[in-house]
């Protein structure tokens, strides 16, 4: 079963742009390289400009387990972890009904 997992970040003030110029040195690659990820979007969040959020859908749990322990997610998160109010919110669902899946096999 696919699993969307939710990653947050609080930046430290006027830091969010740097946060993003540091993600993307480190994680569109290993994304774009992982099969397992199945969908991936960064935001900035409209209200807060101290938020970003990462939104994604993996394969399955262990496609999910495996990327959040991969060397360039956890290379990221040292890189930024002095630019962030506190450690990144993450969160696990279970996807039950997508766009794309409705129209799989068809």
């Amino acid at each position: 079963m696919p699993v969307a997992v939710t990653v947050n970040h609080k930046t430290k003030p006027g830091l969010r742009d740097t946060v993003r110029a540091t993600w993307e040195s480190w994680m569109p690659a290993a994304v774009s390289a992982n099969p397992g990820h199945l969908a991936y979007w960064y935001t900035f969040d409209r209200s807060d400009p101290q938020v970003i959020r990462a939104f994604q859908v993996y394969r399955d749990d262990a496609a999910a387990k495996a990327f959040l322990e991969h060397e360039a997610y956890a290379g990221y998160v040292a890189a930024v972890e002095h630019m962030l109010e506190g450690p990144p919110e993450v969160t696990m669902a279970d996807v039950i009904w997508s766009k794309e899946m409705s129209h799989a096999g068809r």
